[in-house]
């Protein structure tokens, strides 16, 4: 059998220059070897965060440093394809989560073995894929705060995945949780607990009727509503953010980061385990990175959105083609096609017998025909 050369090289993300989602690129990279320490890994599902795009678009480079061309994606979940020298966790074949620093939107990415962990079987590729920044994020931000029962802590963008993920740690030790977002999203939130308010201006004024007492600590994952936090009285170090910066230098409030792979395994056996949910908002294609950075950025996804690298089929699925968007062009577009006699395609087993018997009486009415 003659070699393929494409199996030798990699599809990846890359960005030369500081923009939005257009500057995003797919190119073919060397198969990278695993060194010491570390395992190569196909990946099968990477989430995106509103950081990587805050890097991209160069929010902070003094922050973010970025050496162009940059690789893009934190994010993965697996299968180790090889094991370089030193390795001792894992295996040819073994199914993995963990992260990068950078570099997860690819086919095929190298990885330190103590930023992996077995993928819990019960957790699908997607979840396992995307579960590190929001997760680690969230789990260190709540542990961090000690909340209990007496707590009313308020998490804006709370249906994403960090909020999302943040809200269900906090309700798991008793705190009350508000969470800002969309009307749209309302009712996501009230599924897990969550006393939902319209994120916007002036939300001090329409947190006070609903909160039941002082709000106790602020989750900002939106950015720039520090000025709300205060408004409401909350210590400035119980006033946590993600990516705002300028909070953090001006206002003292405290930057959150990920955590290691200690962190992720205590996520990940909640959300093996049931205890909480990362909903999956969209899957896209790894051709599609730029739009599923567009939806990302659009902040109207309940959850997370992936990039599929390989499409994984499961039990009860019907859709496996990497085509996922295509009824989004065609819905409510009339097509023709031949005319359709509705009750012949409704099952026996549904009705009260009346469609049966006009069948059985046209059938006999035609074959009564000369």
């Amino acid at each position: 059998m003659s070699h393929d050369p494409s199996h030798d090289l990699v599809h990846a993300v890359r960005f030369a220059e500081y923009g939005g989602p257009e500057v995003l690129e797919i190119v073919e990279l060397p198969m990278p070897e695993p060194g010491e320490g570390e395992v190569l890994v196909e990946v099968f599902a990477t989430g995106l965060n509103p950081v990587e795009s805050a890097i991209r678009r160069g929010d902070h480079p003094e922050r973010w440093p970025v050496s162009f061309p940059s690789l893009q994606g934190r994010d993965l979940a697996g299968v180790v394809v090889a094991a370089g020298p030193g390795t001792s966790a894992f295996a040819r074949g073994d199914e993995v989560m963990g992260y990068v620093d950078r570099g997860a939107h690819a086919t095929h990415v190298v990885v330190p073995e103590r930023q992996l962990l077995r993928k819990p079987p019960e957790l699908t590729w997607e979840v396992a894929g995307s579960l590190y920044v929001a997760g680690t994020t969230a789990w260190t931000a709540v542990e961090g705060l000690a909340l209990g029962p007496s707590d009313t802590i308020i998490v804006t963008a709370a249906a994403g995945g960090v909020g999302c993920l943040a809200a269900q740690f906090a309700r798991m030790r008793g705190a009350t949780v508000i969470g800002t977002s969309a009307e749209m999203r309302f009712d996501f939130l009230r599924q897990f607990g969550v006393l939902p308010v319209v994120y916007g201006p002036d939300l001090a004024e329409r947190v006070r009727p609903v909160a039941p007492g002082p709000i106790t600590a602020f989750l900002d994952f939106l950015g720039g509503q520090t000025d709300e936090a205060i408004a409401l009285g909350v210590p400035r170090s119980r006033i946590l953010t993600v990516l705002d910066w300028d909070a953090v230098e001006a206002q003292e409030a405290v930057k959150l980061y990920a955590g290691d792979v200690v962190a992720l395994s205590r996520v990940a056996a909640l959300a093996a385990a049931r205890r909480i949910r990362l909903p999956i908002a969209d899957v896209f294609s790894l051709d599609s990175v730029a739009d599923a950075y567009r939806a990302l950025d659009r902040r109207e996804a309940p959850g997370k959105i992936v990039l599929g690298l390989r499409i994984v089929g499961y039990a009860g699925q019907r859709v496996q083609e990497p085509a996922f968007k295509e009824q989004d062009v065609t819905l409510g577009v009339p097509t023709p096609h031949e005319h359709l006699e509705v009750e012949e395609a409704v099952p026996p087993a549904i009705g009260d017998g009346s469609v049966r018997r006009r069948r059985r009486n046209r059938d006999i009415g035609t074959s009564a025909r000369p």
